[in-house]
């Protein structure tokens, strides 16, 4: 699996049935550990799909969701979280866009 079958893109404006959050990061597969798995997702998601590091609107946490959990967020609103600006310049057709960091 490569990052070409995920749905989402980096800095894409994500909708999640509990949060909204916007995404930042694309694995091509579960990288979590066994410990996360069985103390945080219960439901058991597949491993084997993309999942997506996210940065959740109005609070200072980040998660992790599975992408068949997650929805595109076409209401064109912004996404509040102290990260943000750390890693995205800004919003642009729901997208927001990667700050490039310096070596």
């Amino acid at each position: 699996m490569n990052f070409d079958q995920a749905n989402f893109n980096i800095g894409q404006v994500i909708i999640q049935p509990i949060f909204k959050c916007s995404g930042s990061y694309v694995n091509p597969h579960f990288l979590g550990s066994k410990e996360w798995c069985r103390k945080i997702a219960h439901s058991r998601p597949p491993k084997d799909r993309p999942w997506h590091h996210v940065l959740v609107h109005g609070a200072e946490d980040q998660t992790y969701v599975v992408e068949h959990d997650l929805e595109a967020d076409d209401t064109g609103q912004p996404i509040h979280h102290s990260l943000g600006g750390d890693n995205f310049k800004g919003l642009d057709e729901g997208h927001y866009t990667l700050r490039q960091k310096g070596n």
